[in-house]
């Protein structure tokens, strides 16, 4: 992964980063609040020795004090100290009870020893602090041997005397709401980064790469009114979405499929925009000039007759089983050089009519009449027909939903179409969002504003988009000029007898 994949990650986990934040915010801020205050205090006694004062031995008796130290400094959590200021104190608890919450300490090479005591009492802390500082000063001398004077040689004397704390130092409620935070913003980091690996989703190109080396041809745009308005080249040219289809068919003429132009369009799995993709890419194709047929190839589902709003009664399987002539099914459709061939009747035997011979002459036939020719599928996965089909044409134009078809989808979807031998031609990218992480359509960076496509304000104040220009009605009849398209009627015929279409169509479906 690249730094910009995990600053992608990183935007598109920030809910969870954000709440992970929060909750370790939370739980630090309650066990604070729930803690109950613990107050220190210090006191601080110095050892010193008794002698007659000259340099030897002061010498001697500073190297004596500071090997006896670490002795005097274990003597406080004693009884024989501790007891006395249980009594003096009236504490009501042992020795060994005390003892953990007093801390006794000497800096190296020194001769001061610190009493630090915790309590939930600041006044009492200072108290019991003083009061060891005390009795380790009694319990010293009364251990170490006596001098030539009978007295200990060894002195204590307290120097600083333990004051009453003025704030907790327990719980620390800012540390405890930063090692909160912190740790939350880990989790939620990490719970980010485990969700990216354990992601199987094609979200870009470089997911397609990790599948196939066919070569990406294009991203098409998401749009939430895809719905409203399948024929987004049709009904909006100017949008970012229909600039996508145009910038598709600029690819898809750079392709080397061996002198041939006919292509399967489809999907691994159902819902991934192919037969708007089809549809949308046939009118970009003919608004460039191209003679371009349109097939309904998915004799399942079929939704092009639905789309461009056609009578979709007779087409595709009629031809097929001898019944009808394609001069007699296929109709042009919007004012341009496309020519629309619906699927018609949906047969009990799809995969044999689209694997039969008389659908590969059919394609060849239409190879010589039309520049480009596109049909539209079934998906890859579910059933066999796409794969069969492809064969016979120059290659497959697999459809993948960015961000919902897995790559163990897309796989299985291309070794379904190198176990038949077809060609992949190429992989688009359909739903690809333009805002948001996962972004990588951005109009060419024009935007809404390029071009013409702008926005202008009514006289209530409020946006609305400029209009497109005119184009004809979906089903309204050719443009009548002297060069407009029509049907080659005398090479446009299925080559097969009425008898063999009838054997085509009562053999029993395979399985699927």
């Amino acid at each position: 992964m690249e730094l910009s994949d995990y600053i992608r990650a990183l935007r598109k986990n920030w809910v969870i980063i954000l709440v992970a934040t929060a909750v370790g915010l939370g739980v630090a801020a309650a066990y604070s609040l729930t803690r109950t205050p613990v107050y220190e205090s210090s006191s601080t006694v110095f050892v010193s020795t008794q002698t007659s004062g000259t340099v030897a031995e002061l010498q001697q008796g500073s190297s004596f004090t500071q090997a006896r130290i670490n002795t005097y400094v274990g003597l406080v959590e004693t009884p024989i100290v501790m007891n006395p200021v249980i009594a003096e104190l009236g504490l009501g608890t042992t020795a060994e009870a005390l003892g953990e919450s007093v801390d006794a300490s000497a800096t190296l090479n020194s001769t001061l020893i610190t009493i630090t005591v915790r309590d939930t009492d600041a006044v009492g802390a200072a108290a019991i602090a003083n009061a060891l500082a005390a009795s380790l000063s009694e319990a010293v001398p009364a251990l170490e041997p006596a001098g030539d004077s009978g007295a200990s040689a060894v002195k204590l004397s307290r120097v600083r005397d333990a004051q009453p704390a003025l704030t907790p130092s327990s719980p620390n409620v800012p540390l405890n709401l930063v090692l909160g935070a912190l740790v939350g913003l880990v989790l939620g980091i990490g719970v980010a980064a485990l969700r990216t690996l354990l992601d199987t989703r094609v979200r870009s190109g470089r997911d397609v790469e990790q599948v196939t080396s066919a070569p990406l041809i294009g991203a098409i745009a998401y749009d939430p009114k895809a719905k409203e308005r399948p024929l987004i080249v049709h009904a909006d040219p100017l949008s970012p979405r229909a600039e996508s289809f145009r910038a598709l068919r600029t690819n898809l003429q750079f392709l080397d499929m061996g002198g041939r132009a006919s292509f399967v369009i489809t999907s691994s799995v159902t819902s991934e925009g192919k037969s708007t993709m089809t549809i949308n890419l046939a009118i970009a194709l003919a608004d460039a000039g191209k003679r371009v047929a349109l097939l309904d190839t998915d004799l399942r589902k079929p939704k092009v007759a639905e789309y461009l709003g056609i009578e979709g009664g007779a087409g595709l399987t009629d031809v097929l089983i001898g019944r009808a002539l394609v001069s007699e099914t296929m109709m042009p459709w919007g004012g341009r050089s496309l020519f629309v061939l619906p699927a018609g009747r949906i047969p009990p035997n799809p995969s044999e009519l689209l694997g039969s011979a008389q659908m590969t002459h059919l394609l060849e036939t239409l190879e010589r009449d039309f520049d480009v020719v596109l049909c539209d599928a079934p998906p890859l996965l579910p059933v066999t027909d796409a794969a069969i089909l492809a064969r016979a044409t120059s290659g497959a134009i697999v459809a993948v939903a960015a961000g919902r078809t897995t790559r163990h989808q897309l796989t299985a979807a291309i070794e379904a179409l190198q176990t038949v031998g077809a060609k992949v031609a190429g992989v688009v990218l359909s739903m690809v969002p333009t805002r948001g992480p996962d972004a990588r359509y951005t109009g060419y960076g024009y935007g809404y504003g390029g071009y013409g496509y702008v926005e202008k304000k009514t006289t209530r104040g409020r946006k609305r988009r400029a209009s497109p220009p005119p184009v004809p009605a979906p089903d309204s009849p050719p443009v009548s000029a002297p060069d407009s398209p029509t049907v080659p009627r005398a090479t446009l015929r299925a080559d097969q007898s009425r008898g063999q279409a009838q054997d085509a169509i009562t053999r029993q479906p395979t399985a699927e």
